[in-house]
């Protein structure tokens, strides 16, 4: 499946306010991605930080979620998951070739 099949797919699930909608789409990215902190956190806790079958297939449930939000939050700003792959894949490789992978700040 393609980044731009999930997407159209996904849509058919969408129940969101939509006079709240990216509001309402950035926090439940946010909330998805702190759930997957919380199964790391627990992951160190109880597990001494090993990272069993179990725990990867939870932590992979969660970026499912997280994928649903972001691809959500791409259609009420007008694009598509594919092309906001490829825009972050020529930046990062940008970024790789001028040796700046490692710095910090947006333009870099």
């Amino acid at each position: 499946m393609t980044f731009d099949e999930y997407q159209l797919r996904a849509c058919k699930t969408a129940v969101y306010p939509e006079k709240d909608a990216i509001n309402y789409l950035v926090l439940g990215l946010v909330s998805e991605a702190g759930e997957i902190a919380g199964k790391l956190k627990k992951v160190l806790r109880d597990r001494e930080g090993v990272i069993g079958v179990y725990e990867k297939q939870m932590i992979a449930e969660e970026i499912g979620d997280v994928l649903w939000y972001a691809a959500m939050l791409a259609v009420e700003l007008d694009t598509t998951l594919s092309s906001i792959a490829r825009d972050n894949v020529e930046k990062l490789q940008s970024r790789q070739t001028r040796g700046v992978l490692g710095g910090s700040g947006d333009n870099r």
